[in-house]
């Protein structure tokens, strides 16, 4: 899905695309940011 997002956001916008998939705008977005900076580590709840 994250690659059909990628595809086709120019056209329609992250947040429709997500309103009519399954998928949250921020689990989109923290894939995104993960797939920038790979090395770094998630965030974990203290």
């Amino acid at each position: 899905m994250i690659a059909f997002i990628d595809d086709h956001r120019a056209v329609y916008g992250i947040e429709p695309i997500c309103r009519v998939l399954p998928i949250a705008p921020s689990t989109y977005y923290a894939h995104a940011a993960r797939r920038a900076n790979p090395g770094r580590p998630r965030a974990t709840r203290h």
